[in-house]
């Protein structure tokens, strides 16, 4: 995984910096894996936006993940390394020995021609696939599931991983990449490595165009707005707005939100720092 810098030969060019794309095998994906994306820009069933700063893009097709893991002893060989434009890491399209085709999350370090396997009895190397209870300490894992069967959850972006620090009953404590450490079920699976991609968030897109590619409209300031619009908006002149906040008036910093009386609050060991 490398990056790749530009020339400044336009003005667009000159802080281009993007993937270069050397750990991708193939630009065709599986057919039989792939289906239509249709594009809402942020409007719900009766045409009203409720997500603002969304819409156009250029169109994508979903492509089916697996994300349970589920074909249990089964050895799979990795056929090709993928771009998703779904997700920021890679995917790699695996083939079972019963001859099943699916993609997978594909981890840092994964080579067209391994083989990979899932369930319980496997060794802990990356790309394979087993429960909490039988990953060693201190393990580099991924792809981790909340609930037995759930399929994965949790560390899923590119470049991102969690640690299996210890166990605990039935219960297993992870490190998360926020640095929250969390108590989850020994039963859950998890795949062992970081997501692919590593360099991801070192990429700068050089232009405004780029972010319209990806579907995403300008974002307007709350300080620059009105009154009626926004509870930074407002005042003479340049006015900074006070205390940064959200439109509905919730604090942006330092402010918890998550709920006190949370039910899955009696899992988390640490809290992320802030």
């Amino acid at each position: 995984m490398a990056l790749k810098k530009y020339k400044p030969v336009t003005p667009g060019q000159r802080f281009k910096v993007i993937s270069a794309f050397d750990d991708i095998t193939t630009n065709k994906p599986e057919k039989s894996l792939l289906c239509p994306k249709p594009r809402t820009g942020g409007r719900n069933n009766r045409g009203k936006m409720t997500i603002r700063y969304r819409g156009g893009g250029h169109k994508k097709m979903y492509r089916f993940i697996d994300f349970k893991r589920d074909k249990d002893g089964i050895p799979a060989t990795v056929k090709t390394i993928e771009y998703d434009p779904n997700r920021s890491a890679r995917i790699a399209l695996v083939a079972y020995a019963d001859g099943e085709k699916r993609y997978i999350v594909a981890p840092h370090g994964l080579k067209v021609g391994q083989q990979i396997l899932s369930g319980n009895g496997v060794s802990p190397d990356v790309g394979n696939c087993l429960p909490l209870s039988e990953i060693p300490f201190g393990s580099i894992i991924h792809n981790i599931e909340l609930r037995p069967g759930q399929g994965a959850k949790m560390v899923r972006s590119a470049g991102s991983y969690a640690q299996l620090m210890s166990r605990e009953g039935k219960y297993a404590n992870i490190k998360m990449p926020s640095g929250e450490t969390r108590m989850i079920l020994c039963d859950c699976r998890a795949t062992i490595g970081m997501v692919s991609n590593i360099d991801h968030s070192l990429e700068v897109s050089g232009k405004a165009g780029r972010t319209r590619w990806l579907g995403r409209r300008p974002r307007v300031r709350g300080v620059v707005m009105n009154p009626v619009d926004h509870p930074m908006g407002g005042g003479e002149g340049r006015a900074s707005g006070g205390q940064p906040r959200s439109r509905k008036g919730i604090p942006a910093k330092g402010y918890r939100t998550r709920t006190p009386k949370k039910s899955s609050n009696q899992y988390i060991i640490e809290r992320r720092k802030k």
